[in-house]
């Protein structure tokens, strides 16, 4: 009896299609100096305005201490009105109790001295 091998002899059969894969090696693509462009006549990308780096507000140049009052900043440094008083700072953090709302941890570089 032949346990599952019926029709087919003791050795293995090639398969030339993988015979050719492994002997033809993949040719190199070339690199384009530039992505294809989306339509013709379109812009090429290093001819295109680019988009501006976001702004993070500016670091302040006095080390926050626990006590001083600060003012929040919101996006590109912009004050939000919100006023509190820093209770624990670190090199990077500061802890603010804020006189509407509760506690909130921020980054230095968010606050204000006022």
């Amino acid at each position: 009896m032949n346990s599952g091998s019926e029709g087919r002899s003791g050795r293995l059969e090639r398969n030339w299609k993988y015979d050719a894969m492994i002997n033809n090696p993949i040719a190199k693509l070339r690199k384009a100096p530039q992505p294809p462009l989306s339509h013709r006549g379109a812009t090429p990308d290093s001819d295109r305005a680019k988009r501006p780096p976001l702004a993070e507000p500016a670091a302040s140049d006095q080390e926050l201490i626990p006590g001083d009052r600060v003012e929040g900043l919101g996006n590109f440094g912009k004050p939000t009105g919100e006023f509190g008083t820093v209770e624990r700072t670190n090199e990077d953090d500061a802890v603010v109790k804020w006189d509407d709302d509760g506690r909130m941890r921020l980054r230095q570089p968010w606050l204000k001295k006022v």
